[in-house]
């Protein structure tokens, strides 16, 4: 069974969307497309950013709470 993967679930908590987060990351929506399809890793500075522009741990990127 394949995970949902943390960061899009965290996306959708918050209420933001893709090309949202691609905007204020400055990054292309397609970047963010595929880590949100577990096709690509962030890198740990982009992790951060992440955390930051939505307001979270950057554990809670990571790893869902209901583990």
């Amino acid at each position: 069974m394949e995970r949902i993967n943390r960061i899009k679930e965290v996306l959708v908590i918050k209420g933001m969307s893709q090309k949202k987060l691609a905007e204020l990351m400055d990054k292309t929506p397609n970047t963010i497309a595929l880590i949100c399809n577990n096709k690509s890793q962030p890198h740990l500075k982009d992790l951060k950013r992440m955390a930051e522009i939505l307001e979270v741990d950057i554990c809670e990127l990571l790893v869902s709470e209901k583990n």
